[in-house]
Protein backbone atom coordinates (compact mmCIF):
# COMPACT_ATOMS: atom_id res chain seq x y z
CA UNK A 1 0.00 0.00 0.00
CA UNK A 2 1.54 3.61 -0.88
CA UNK A 3 0.27 6.13 1.15
CA UNK A 4 0.66 10.16 -0.01
CA UNK A 5 0.90 12.61 2.77
CA UNK A 6 1.71 15.23 1.25
CA UNK A 7 1.17 17.84 -1.33
CA UNK A 8 3.30 18.61 -3.91
CA UNK A 9 1.95 22.26 -4.03
CA UNK A 10 2.63 23.04 -0.24
CA UNK A 11 5.06 20.45 1.46
CA UNK A 12 4.91 20.62 5.16
CA UNK A 13 7.01 17.89 5.67
CA UNK A 14 8.47 19.19 9.10
CA UNK A 15 4.93 19.63 10.99
CA UNK A 16 3.52 16.18 10.00
CA UNK A 17 7.01 14.50 11.26
CA UNK A 18 6.10 16.66 14.35
CA UNK A 19 3.18 15.35 15.17
CA UNK A 20 4.58 11.92 13.99
CA UNK A 21 7.20 12.20 17.15
CA UNK A 22 4.58 13.85 19.15
CA UNK A 23 2.32 10.55 18.94
CA UNK A 24 5.39 8.71 19.66
CA UNK A 25 6.20 9.69 22.62
CA UNK A 26 2.85 9.91 24.11
CA UNK A 27 2.73 5.99 23.03
CA UNK A 28 6.33 5.58 24.60
CA UNK A 29 4.55 6.99 28.09
CA UNK A 30 6.74 9.95 27.66
CA UNK A 31 5.76 13.38 28.10
CA UNK A 32 6.29 15.76 25.13
CA UNK A 33 5.96 19.11 26.29
CA UNK A 34 7.20 21.02 29.91
CA UNK A 35 3.91 21.20 32.67
CA UNK A 36 2.87 24.63 33.97
CA UNK A 37 4.83 24.41 37.03
CA UNK A 38 8.02 23.52 35.54
CA UNK A 39 7.52 26.63 33.10
CA UNK A 40 6.59 28.95 36.26
CA UNK A 41 9.81 28.09 37.45
CA UNK A 42 12.32 28.77 34.64
CA UNK A 43 10.40 32.24 34.59
CA UNK A 44 11.36 32.85 38.27
CA UNK A 45 15.18 32.53 37.22
CA UNK A 46 16.51 35.76 36.57
CA UNK A 47 20.04 34.86 35.11
CA UNK A 48 22.71 32.46 35.18
CA UNK A 49 23.84 31.15 38.39
CA UNK A 50 26.94 32.35 40.40
CA UNK A 51 28.81 31.86 43.46
CA UNK A 52 30.56 34.00 46.16
CA UNK A 53 34.19 34.97 45.40
CA UNK A 54 36.48 32.49 46.65
CA UNK A 55 34.05 29.73 46.37
CA UNK A 56 35.31 28.28 42.90
CA UNK A 57 38.48 28.47 40.68
CA UNK A 58 38.55 31.60 38.19
CA UNK A 59 39.56 29.95 35.09
CA UNK A 60 37.41 32.12 32.98
CA UNK A 61 41.01 33.11 31.21
CA UNK A 62 41.75 29.96 29.68
CA UNK A 63 41.52 28.72 25.99
CA UNK A 64 37.95 27.08 26.21
CA UNK A 65 36.10 26.50 23.33
CA UNK A 66 33.14 23.52 22.82
CA UNK A 67 33.02 21.38 19.49
CA UNK A 68 29.51 20.01 18.82
CA UNK A 69 27.29 19.49 16.22
CA UNK A 70 26.77 22.42 13.88
CA UNK A 71 23.31 22.73 14.97
CA UNK A 72 23.81 22.51 18.79
CA UNK A 73 23.01 24.83 21.16
CA UNK A 74 22.82 23.04 24.55
CA UNK A 75 26.30 23.23 25.27
CA UNK A 76 27.65 20.56 28.34
CA UNK A 77 31.92 20.19 28.09
CA UNK A 78 34.54 22.30 26.87
CA UNK A 79 37.55 21.61 26.56
CA UNK A 80 41.18 22.83 27.10
CA UNK A 81 44.34 21.67 26.82
CA UNK A 82 48.28 22.27 28.52
CA UNK A 83 51.52 21.06 27.22
CA UNK A 84 53.71 19.07 29.85
CA UNK A 85 57.27 18.29 29.78
CA UNK A 86 57.91 14.56 28.33
CA UNK A 87 55.13 14.50 25.96
CA UNK A 88 52.88 14.90 29.23
CA UNK A 89 49.52 16.81 28.82
CA UNK A 90 46.99 18.14 31.47
CA UNK A 91 43.26 17.88 29.98
CA UNK A 92 40.71 20.13 31.44
CA UNK A 93 36.89 18.96 31.07
CA UNK A 94 34.52 21.78 31.85
CA UNK A 95 30.61 20.24 32.22
CA UNK A 96 27.97 22.51 32.75
CA UNK A 97 26.76 22.82 36.24
CA UNK A 98 22.95 22.16 35.72
CA UNK A 99 22.41 21.51 39.48
CA UNK A 100 22.92 25.11 40.35
CA UNK A 101 19.72 25.84 38.95
CA UNK A 102 17.85 22.53 38.72
CA UNK A 103 17.29 21.56 41.91
CA UNK A 104 16.71 18.07 43.33
CA UNK A 105 12.62 17.56 44.08
CA UNK A 106 11.50 21.16 41.97
CA UNK A 107 8.99 20.54 39.10
CA UNK A 108 12.00 21.04 36.95
CA UNK A 109 13.83 17.85 38.19
CA UNK A 110 10.59 16.13 38.61
CA UNK A 111 9.87 16.36 34.66
CA UNK A 112 13.81 15.92 33.67
CA UNK A 113 13.00 12.84 35.77
CA UNK A 114 10.35 11.52 34.13
CA UNK A 115 11.74 11.80 30.76
CA UNK A 116 15.70 11.56 31.79
CA UNK A 117 16.87 12.57 28.73
CA UNK A 118 16.58 14.98 25.44
CA UNK A 119 14.86 13.15 22.32
CA UNK A 120 16.49 13.79 19.14
CA UNK A 121 13.87 13.19 16.38
CA UNK A 122 14.22 13.92 12.52
CA UNK A 123 11.64 17.16 13.30
CA UNK A 124 11.77 18.18 16.29
CA UNK A 125 13.83 17.98 19.48
CA UNK A 126 12.21 17.57 22.96
CA UNK A 127 14.92 18.79 25.54
CA UNK A 128 15.00 17.30 28.63
CA UNK A 129 15.37 20.98 30.15
CA UNK A 130 13.33 23.85 28.82
CA UNK A 131 15.45 25.42 26.51
CA UNK A 132 15.49 28.82 28.54
CA UNK A 133 17.99 26.90 30.69
CA UNK A 134 19.31 24.16 28.37
CA UNK A 135 20.58 26.36 25.35
CA UNK A 136 21.52 29.24 28.04
CA UNK A 137 21.31 29.68 31.48
CA UNK A 138 22.80 25.94 31.97
CA UNK A 139 24.27 26.06 28.36
CA UNK A 140 28.42 26.80 28.11
CA UNK A 141 27.87 29.18 25.38
CA UNK A 142 30.13 31.65 23.56
CA UNK A 143 31.59 34.79 25.43
CA UNK A 144 29.01 33.81 28.72
CA UNK A 145 30.30 33.30 31.80
CA UNK A 146 29.19 30.07 33.72
CA UNK A 147 29.61 27.75 36.60
CA UNK A 148 31.20 24.43 35.95
CA UNK A 149 33.05 21.14 37.23
CA UNK A 150 36.01 21.07 36.05
CA UNK A 151 37.53 17.31 35.74
CA UNK A 152 41.12 17.85 35.45
CA UNK A 153 43.78 14.83 33.96
CA UNK A 154 47.27 14.30 33.59
CA UNK A 155 48.20 12.38 30.83
CA UNK A 156 51.51 10.46 30.18
CA UNK A 157 53.30 10.47 27.01
CA UNK A 158 51.29 7.34 25.91
CA UNK A 159 48.09 8.31 27.11
CA UNK A 160 47.82 6.72 30.33
CA UNK A 161 46.37 8.76 33.59
CA UNK A 162 49.01 9.78 36.02
CA UNK A 163 46.93 11.81 37.83
CA UNK A 164 43.84 13.23 38.46
CA UNK A 165 41.70 16.15 40.22
CA UNK A 166 38.04 17.37 40.15
CA UNK A 167 36.64 21.00 41.62
CA UNK A 168 34.00 23.87 40.51
CA UNK A 169 34.95 26.66 38.50
CA UNK A 170 33.92 29.61 36.41
CA UNK A 171 34.70 29.46 32.71
CA UNK A 172 34.04 30.77 29.92
CA UNK A 173 33.64 29.19 26.06
CA UNK A 174 36.06 31.32 23.97
CA UNK A 175 34.66 29.56 20.42
CA UNK A 176 31.80 27.82 19.30
CA UNK A 177 33.24 25.11 16.98
CA UNK A 178 31.14 22.51 14.99
CA UNK A 179 32.72 18.54 14.55
CA UNK A 180 33.07 18.56 11.22
CA UNK A 181 34.59 21.77 9.99
CA UNK A 182 37.42 21.29 12.91
CA UNK A 183 37.86 17.47 11.78
CA UNK A 184 38.41 18.77 7.99
CA UNK A 185 40.77 21.17 8.97
CA UNK A 186 42.46 18.74 11.14
CA UNK A 187 42.64 16.18 8.79
CA UNK A 188 44.56 18.71 6.24
CA UNK A 189 41.01 18.87 4.08
CA UNK A 190 40.27 22.51 4.83
CA UNK A 191 41.03 25.52 5.95
CA UNK A 192 40.77 26.72 9.59
CA UNK A 193 37.59 27.34 10.58
CA UNK A 194 37.32 31.52 11.60
CA UNK A 195 36.53 30.67 14.99
CA UNK A 196 39.67 29.48 15.45
CA UNK A 197 41.88 31.95 13.83
CA UNK A 198 40.36 34.57 15.97
CA UNK A 199 41.26 33.03 19.22
CA UNK A 200 45.44 33.24 19.68
CA UNK A 201 46.95 29.99 20.36
CA UNK A 202 43.71 27.81 19.86
CA UNK A 203 45.04 25.88 16.75
CA UNK A 204 47.72 24.78 18.32
CA UNK A 205 46.03 24.42 21.27
CA UNK A 206 43.11 21.98 19.38
CA UNK A 207 46.25 20.07 18.01
CA UNK A 208 47.58 19.36 21.48
CA UNK A 209 44.00 18.45 22.56
CA UNK A 210 44.05 16.17 19.29
CA UNK A 211 47.32 14.36 20.03
CA UNK A 212 46.17 13.90 23.56
CA UNK A 213 42.68 12.19 21.82
CA UNK A 214 44.25 9.67 20.04
CA UNK A 215 46.52 8.63 22.82
CA UNK A 216 43.78 8.09 24.42
CA UNK A 217 42.45 6.13 21.92
CA UNK A 218 44.72 4.03 21.08
CA UNK A 219 45.69 2.79 24.71
CA UNK A 220 41.76 1.81 24.94
CA UNK A 221 41.88 -0.03 22.10
CA UNK A 222 45.35 -1.97 23.39
CA UNK A 223 42.97 -2.90 25.97
CA UNK A 224 40.30 -4.11 23.73
CA UNK A 225 37.79 -1.29 23.09
CA UNK A 226 35.84 -1.59 19.76
CA UNK A 227 36.56 -0.17 16.74
CA UNK A 228 32.70 -0.03 15.89
CA UNK A 229 31.08 2.40 12.89
CA UNK A 230 27.07 2.24 12.48
CA UNK A 231 24.94 4.35 10.14
CA UNK A 232 23.01 7.08 11.55
CA UNK A 233 21.16 9.22 9.21
CA UNK A 234 21.13 13.02 9.84
CA UNK A 235 17.85 14.65 8.26
CA UNK A 236 18.95 17.52 5.73
CA UNK A 237 15.66 19.98 5.28
CA UNK A 238 14.78 22.78 2.97
CA UNK A 239 12.86 25.31 5.11
CA UNK A 240 9.91 22.89 5.95
CA UNK A 241 10.61 20.01 3.07
CA UNK A 242 12.91 17.31 3.94
CA UNK A 243 15.45 17.23 1.14
CA UNK A 244 18.01 14.28 2.04
CA UNK A 245 19.17 12.22 4.68
CA UNK A 246 22.47 11.94 5.16
CA UNK A 247 24.76 9.36 7.05
CA UNK A 248 26.83 10.50 10.16
CA UNK A 249 30.31 9.84 9.84
CA UNK A 250 32.89 9.67 12.91
CA UNK A 251 35.91 12.00 12.89
CA UNK A 252 38.69 13.06 14.45
CA UNK A 253 36.92 16.00 15.78
CA UNK A 254 33.82 13.71 17.42
CA UNK A 255 37.48 11.56 18.37
CA UNK A 256 38.09 14.06 20.77
CA UNK A 257 35.69 14.92 22.51
CA UNK A 258 34.27 11.00 22.53
CA UNK A 259 37.79 9.99 23.99
CA UNK A 260 37.96 13.14 26.65
CA UNK A 261 34.39 12.23 28.25
CA UNK A 262 35.24 8.41 28.46
CA UNK A 263 38.26 9.40 30.50
CA UNK A 264 36.48 11.83 32.27
CA UNK A 265 33.61 9.76 33.26
CA UNK A 266 36.05 7.19 34.57
CA UNK A 267 37.42 9.89 36.21
CA UNK A 268 34.02 10.93 38.15
CA UNK A 269 33.17 6.78 39.00
CA UNK A 270 37.17 6.83 40.58
CA UNK A 271 36.71 10.22 42.60
CA UNK A 272 33.21 9.11 44.22
CA UNK A 273 34.54 5.44 45.13
CA UNK A 274 37.24 7.33 46.75
CA UNK A 275 34.51 9.54 49.18
CA UNK A 276 33.13 5.99 49.81
CA UNK A 277 30.25 7.97 47.72
CA UNK A 278 27.89 5.30 45.50
CA UNK A 279 27.21 6.03 42.07
CA UNK A 280 24.84 5.02 39.17
CA UNK A 281 27.09 3.15 36.55
CA UNK A 282 26.72 3.22 32.77
CA UNK A 283 27.58 -0.64 32.00
CA UNK A 284 27.37 -3.24 28.51
CA UNK A 285 27.77 -6.77 30.14
CA UNK A 286 30.01 -9.38 28.82
CA UNK A 287 27.88 -10.26 25.41
CA UNK A 288 25.78 -13.40 26.13
CA UNK A 289 25.15 -13.99 22.72
CA UNK A 290 28.81 -14.25 22.00
CA UNK A 291 28.35 -17.66 19.83
CA UNK A 292 26.48 -15.56 17.25
CA UNK A 293 29.46 -12.95 17.20
CA UNK A 294 31.79 -16.58 16.83
CA UNK A 295 29.70 -16.94 14.02
CA UNK A 296 29.68 -13.64 12.02
CA UNK A 297 33.73 -13.76 11.98
CA UNK A 298 33.68 -17.37 11.02
CA UNK A 299 32.03 -16.28 7.98
CA UNK A 300 34.36 -13.80 7.13
CA UNK A 301 37.23 -16.18 7.66
CA UNK A 302 38.22 -15.29 11.15
CA UNK A 303 38.45 -17.27 14.57
CA UNK A 304 37.83 -16.10 17.79
CA UNK A 305 38.26 -18.05 21.05
CA UNK A 306 34.81 -19.57 22.61
CA UNK A 307 34.67 -17.35 25.62
CA UNK A 308 34.31 -13.03 25.24
CA UNK A 309 37.42 -11.53 24.42
CA UNK A 310 37.20 -7.73 23.75
CA UNK A 311 40.82 -7.43 22.19
CA UNK A 312 40.68 -10.68 19.98
CA UNK A 313 36.83 -8.91 18.84
CA UNK A 314 38.94 -5.45 18.07
CA UNK A 315 41.35 -7.41 15.93
CA UNK A 316 38.66 -8.86 14.09
CA UNK A 317 36.34 -5.73 13.56
CA UNK A 318 39.88 -3.52 12.03
CA UNK A 319 40.89 -6.35 9.96
CA UNK A 320 36.89 -6.66 8.76
CA UNK A 321 36.54 -2.86 7.85
CA UNK A 322 39.98 -2.99 5.83
CA UNK A 323 38.92 -5.58 3.82
CA UNK A 324 35.20 -4.24 3.53
CA UNK A 325 34.48 -0.91 4.52
CA UNK A 326 31.43 -0.67 2.75
CA UNK A 327 29.31 -3.01 4.70
CA UNK A 328 31.51 -2.51 7.98
CA UNK A 329 28.50 -0.50 9.17
CA UNK A 330 26.56 -3.40 8.71
CA UNK A 331 28.46 -5.67 10.63
CA UNK A 332 29.06 -3.42 13.39
CA UNK A 333 25.69 -2.96 13.98
CA UNK A 334 24.99 -6.59 14.34
CA UNK A 335 27.64 -6.54 16.46
CA UNK A 336 26.28 -3.55 18.73
CA UNK A 337 23.03 -5.74 18.86
CA UNK A 338 24.78 -8.93 20.16
CA UNK A 339 26.53 -7.14 22.47
CA UNK A 340 23.63 -6.00 24.06
CA UNK A 341 21.61 -2.66 25.58
CA UNK A 342 23.63 -0.79 28.12
CA UNK A 343 21.88 -0.57 31.21
CA UNK A 344 22.67 1.82 34.34
CA UNK A 345 23.52 0.36 37.63
CA UNK A 346 23.42 1.54 41.30
CA UNK A 347 27.86 0.52 42.58
CA UNK A 348 27.53 0.73 46.41
CA UNK A 349 30.76 1.74 48.39
CA UNK A 350 33.04 -1.63 48.41
CA UNK A 351 30.98 -3.06 45.85
CA UNK A 352 31.90 -4.14 42.01
CA UNK A 353 29.39 -4.19 39.53
CA UNK A 354 30.80 -5.23 35.37
CA UNK A 355 32.44 -2.80 33.14
CA UNK A 356 31.70 -1.30 29.78
CA UNK A 357 32.71 -4.23 27.54
CA UNK A 358 32.85 -2.13 24.47
CA UNK A 359 35.04 0.71 25.78
CA UNK A 360 36.85 -1.62 27.71
CA UNK A 361 36.73 0.29 30.49
CA UNK A 362 35.99 -0.73 34.33
CA UNK A 363 34.42 2.70 35.78
CA UNK A 364 32.39 4.20 34.07
CA UNK A 365 29.54 6.97 35.38
CA UNK A 366 27.62 9.36 32.83
CA UNK A 367 28.39 13.02 33.87
CA UNK A 368 28.97 15.02 30.97
CA UNK A 369 25.91 15.68 29.69
CA UNK A 370 23.42 17.25 32.50
CA UNK A 371 21.48 19.17 29.97
CA UNK A 372 20.40 16.38 27.81
CA UNK A 373 20.39 12.95 30.71
CA UNK A 374 19.13 12.57 33.72
CA UNK A 375 21.79 10.47 35.19
CA UNK A 376 24.06 12.55 34.39
CA UNK A 377 22.31 15.02 36.68
CA UNK A 378 22.22 12.63 39.53
CA UNK A 379 26.14 11.75 39.12
CA UNK A 380 26.77 15.72 39.22
CA UNK A 381 24.71 16.05 42.81
CA UNK A 382 26.51 13.00 43.81
CA UNK A 383 29.93 14.54 42.56
CA UNK A 384 29.22 18.26 44.37
CA UNK A 385 28.14 16.75 47.58
CA UNK A 386 31.37 14.53 47.90
CA UNK A 387 33.53 17.52 46.74
CA UNK A 388 31.76 19.78 49.54
CA UNK A 389 31.92 16.83 51.87
CA UNK A 390 28.26 16.64 52.52
CA UNK A 391 25.99 13.81 52.65
CA UNK A 392 24.88 11.66 50.11
CA UNK A 393 21.82 13.27 48.73
CA UNK A 394 19.83 10.09 47.41
CA UNK A 395 19.34 7.15 48.84
CA UNK A 396 20.68 3.66 48.06
CA UNK A 397 16.88 2.16 47.19
CA UNK A 398 16.02 5.82 45.11
CA UNK A 399 19.51 5.70 42.95
CA UNK A 400 18.14 1.74 42.52
CA UNK A 401 15.06 2.39 41.80
CA UNK A 402 16.13 5.59 39.43
CA UNK A 403 18.47 3.41 37.68
CA UNK A 404 15.97 1.37 36.36
CA UNK A 405 13.59 3.87 34.89
CA UNK A 406 16.63 5.55 33.32
CA UNK A 407 17.61 2.16 31.56
CA UNK A 408 14.23 2.09 30.71
CA UNK A 409 13.40 5.87 29.41
CA UNK A 410 16.49 5.93 27.64
CA UNK A 411 15.35 2.90 25.47
CA UNK A 412 11.61 4.51 25.07
CA UNK A 413 13.79 7.13 23.38
CA UNK A 414 15.70 5.78 21.14
CA UNK A 415 12.62 3.81 19.88
CA UNK A 416 11.09 7.19 19.59
CA UNK A 417 13.82 8.52 17.38
CA UNK A 418 14.46 5.50 15.51
CA UNK A 419 10.08 5.57 14.63
CA UNK A 420 10.74 9.37 13.19
CA UNK A 421 13.59 8.46 11.79
CA UNK A 422 11.85 5.71 9.84
CA UNK A 423 8.73 7.94 8.84
CA UNK A 424 11.53 10.77 7.29
CA UNK A 425 12.71 7.63 4.84
CA UNK A 426 9.50 7.10 3.83
CA UNK A 427 8.65 10.22 3.21
CA UNK A 428 11.52 10.90 1.53
CA UNK A 429 10.93 7.81 -0.85
CA UNK A 430 7.41 8.05 -1.22
CA UNK A 431 7.68 9.59 -4.79
CA UNK A 432 10.21 7.42 -5.85
CA UNK A 433 7.64 3.82 -6.11
CA UNK A 434 9.20 1.36 -8.65
CA UNK A 435 12.87 2.52 -8.77
CA UNK A 436 15.61 0.09 -8.12
CA UNK A 437 18.44 0.69 -5.79
CA UNK A 438 21.73 -1.49 -5.07
CA UNK A 439 21.51 -2.88 -1.41
CA UNK A 440 22.81 -5.18 1.56
CA UNK A 441 21.06 -7.39 3.74
CA UNK A 442 21.70 -6.09 7.42
CA UNK A 443 19.35 -8.22 8.87
CA UNK A 444 18.06 -11.84 8.17
CA UNK A 445 15.74 -14.21 10.65
CA UNK A 446 12.32 -15.36 11.54
CA UNK A 447 10.67 -11.79 11.53
CA UNK A 448 12.06 -11.49 8.36
CA UNK A 449 14.50 -9.67 6.00
CA UNK A 450 15.76 -6.31 6.20
CA UNK A 451 18.31 -4.41 3.62
CA UNK A 452 19.54 -0.82 3.53
CA UNK A 453 20.11 0.73 0.47
CA UNK A 454 23.31 2.94 0.11
CA UNK A 455 21.53 6.22 -0.98
CA UNK A 456 19.88 7.90 0.84
CA UNK A 457 21.16 5.12 3.82
CA UNK A 458 17.71 3.99 4.44
CA UNK A 459 16.55 0.47 5.64
CA UNK A 460 13.40 -1.29 4.62
CA UNK A 461 11.61 -4.51 4.33
CA UNK A 462 12.41 -7.28 1.88
CA UNK A 463 9.19 -8.33 1.10
CA UNK A 464 9.94 -11.09 -1.86
CA UNK A 465 12.67 -12.74 -3.35
CA UNK A 466 14.30 -13.19 0.40
CA UNK A 467 15.27 -17.08 0.19
CA UNK A 468 18.52 -18.05 1.34
CA UNK A 469 20.05 -13.99 1.48
CA UNK A 470 22.19 -13.53 4.27
CA UNK A 471 23.30 -10.90 6.29
CA UNK A 472 25.77 -9.01 4.18
CA UNK A 473 24.86 -10.22 0.92
CA UNK A 474 24.65 -7.74 -1.87
CA UNK A 475 21.75 -7.41 -4.38
CA UNK A 476 19.43 -5.05 -6.20
CA UNK A 477 16.11 -3.73 -5.21
CA UNK A 478 13.30 -2.20 -6.27
CA UNK A 479 11.02 0.43 -3.70
CA UNK A 480 7.42 -1.42 -3.70
CA UNK A 481 5.42 0.64 -1.23
CA UNK A 482 6.48 3.37 2.04
CA UNK A 483 3.95 4.25 4.51
CA UNK A 484 5.08 7.42 6.61
CA UNK A 485 2.50 7.14 9.06
CA UNK A 486 3.95 4.33 10.53
CA UNK A 487 7.25 3.97 9.07
CA UNK A 488 7.51 1.31 6.94
CA UNK A 489 9.35 0.63 3.59
CA UNK A 490 9.05 -2.10 1.59
CA UNK A 491 11.53 -3.73 -1.29
CA UNK A 492 11.32 -6.57 -3.57
CA UNK A 493 14.35 -8.39 -4.85
CA UNK A 494 15.57 -7.55 -8.38
CA UNK A 495 15.88 -11.17 -10.35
Amino acid sequence: MVTSVTDTNDRQHRSILQRIAHRAMLERGMVPDFPALALAEVAGIHGPATRAEGETRDLRNLLWCSIDNDDSRDLDQLTVAEAMPDGAAKVLVAIADVDALVKKGSALDDHARQNTTSVYTAAETFPMLPERLSTDLTSLNYESDRLAIVIEMVLAGDGSLQSTDLYGATVRNRAKLAYNSVASWLEGNAPMPPGIGTVTGLDENLRLQDRAAQKLKALRHQHGALDLETIEARPVFDGNELKDLVADKKNRAKDIIEDFMIAANGVTARYLASKKFPSLRRVVRTPKRWDRIVELAAERGSTLPKEPDAKALEQFLVSAKAADPLRFPDLSLSVVKLLGAGEYVVELPGDSVAGHFGLAVEDYAHSTAPNRRYPDVITQRLLKAAVAGQSVPYENNELEALATHCTEEEDAAKKVERQVTKSAAAMLLESRIGEQFDAIVTGASNKGTWVRILRPPVEGRLDSGFENMRVGDRLRVQLASTDVERGYIDFKKVV
